[in-house]
């Protein structure tokens, strides 16, 4: 169906008329805002990693040696169930004479892993392994729950840091300000952890004695990002 020109020109006109208004409406003054919060988490998770490595000239013989070790350091752990306790990596592997050609005898090397929110029995149970096993890392940090507690309560800080700094803004802009859009960001993720290396030495002498642990804390920061728009008067 073919429409008169001016009934064309005239439906332009309206749409024209129509989207003004919208317009209007973004004539105030956008503003990109950030602020950051940060609280304190308590280091109420400990993990370790307990390892023996031994050599022989053949991996057979090698191979009992080490899981005997291993199932002895099993049974000692049995006592502490408030300690979790699982097998970490395993590796079998030649060492060669100097001409590189020649292997000379095997090595093996096989690790326990633990991890309990009960730290005290960690290092009880950490002294009584050192008489079988070498302990390689032990690591603090905060549990999920403690942290997520943590982030929850930065969050309530970071917003309130972004919009005390909005009012900053809009009062010295003469207007009324509200939200666009806000984006929350964990910009710690899960705090890393703390690590607590000791010497062979220091093992030694301390081999059937708790090992000390100190948790401390670890920070867990929130950033907030977004926009205000502030009315015109």
């Amino acid at each position: 169906m073919k429409y008169p020109l001016w009934l064309l020109l005239a439906a332009c006109v309206s749409g024209a008329n129509a989207a003004e208004p919208s317009a209007a409406r973004r004539e105030g003054i956008v503003v990109d805002l950030n602020a950051e919060a940060s609280r304190l988490a308590q280091n109420d998770l400990a993990r370790a990693q307990a390892y023996i490595e031994l050599g022989d000239t053949t991996p057979g013989p090698l191979a009992k040696k080490v899981n005997a070790a291993m199932q002895a350091a099993l049974a000692t752990t049995k006592p502490y169930a408030s300690v979790k306790v699982r097998s970490g990596n395993t590796s079998t592997y030649p060492v060669y004479s100097k001409n590189g050609r020649t292997i000379e005898s095997w090595r093996m090397r096989s690790e326990l892993l633990l991890e309990s929110k009960d730290q005290a029995a960690l290092s009880e149970l950490l002294g009584k392994l050192q008489t079988q096993l070498a302990v390689g890392q032990l690591t603090l940090e905060p549990s999920e729950d403690t942290a997520r507690e943590a982030e929850n309560a930065a969050i309530g800080d970071a917003i309130a840091a972004f919009n005390a700094r909005a009012k900053i803004v809009a009062a010295s802009l003469g207007g009324n300000w509200r939200v666009l859009h806000m984006n929350v960001n964990n910009t710690s993720g899960m705090p890393p952890p703390r690590p607590l290396m000791r010497s062979k030495v220091a093992m030694a002498e301390a081999a059937m004695a708790d090992m000390p642990v100190e948790a401390g804390e670890s920070r867990v920061s929130v950033n907030i990002s977004g926009q205000i728009e502030i009315d015109r008067k």
